[in-house]
């Protein structure tokens, strides 16, 4: 198989977390543990920044706050249209970013005292709709 032809066009360069903010609030609680996420796309040139954030809170026990930006290119050699390139940027960047952020929510929680908190699997098309 040539493997020029299963490569992705876009290319995550360079993931860094912004922000990680864990505020313990009390002790253990059977409260359900709610969040709410977010995302945001920015271009500089042929260079895209998409920051995910994440904002939870387990009441009377504690809030959780994450945000962490992944730096893509696109092929340069690529014919897309401007709305093939915001889909695949807005869609795919958040889609190769979850899984780091449902790691990082998975240590923070996983706590003295708590319970490990363990985002489900999202339709990443269906949550960005």
């Amino acid at each position: 198989m040539n493997n020029k032809k299963v490569e992705s066009i876009l290319k995550l360069n360079n993931l860094v977390y912004d922000k990680i903010d864990f505020q313990r609030q009390g002790f253990k609680t059977n409260a359900e543990f709610k969040f709410n996420i977010s995302s945001e796309v920015y271009q500089s040139d042929e260079n895209y920044r998409v920051t995910l954030k994440l904002e939870g809170e387990k009441e009377a026990e504690y809030t959780v706050y994450i945000s962490l930006s992944g730096f893509f290119t696109l092929d340069s050699q690529c014919n897309l249209t401007e709305k093939d390139i915001e889909t695949l940027i807005t869609k795919n960047g958040v889609a190769i970013m979850m899984p780091y952020l449902r790691n990082q929510l998975s240590i923070l929680t996983a706590q003295p005292e708590t319970d490990a908190v363990v985002l489900p699997i999202f339709n990443i098309n269906n949550m960005l709709d």
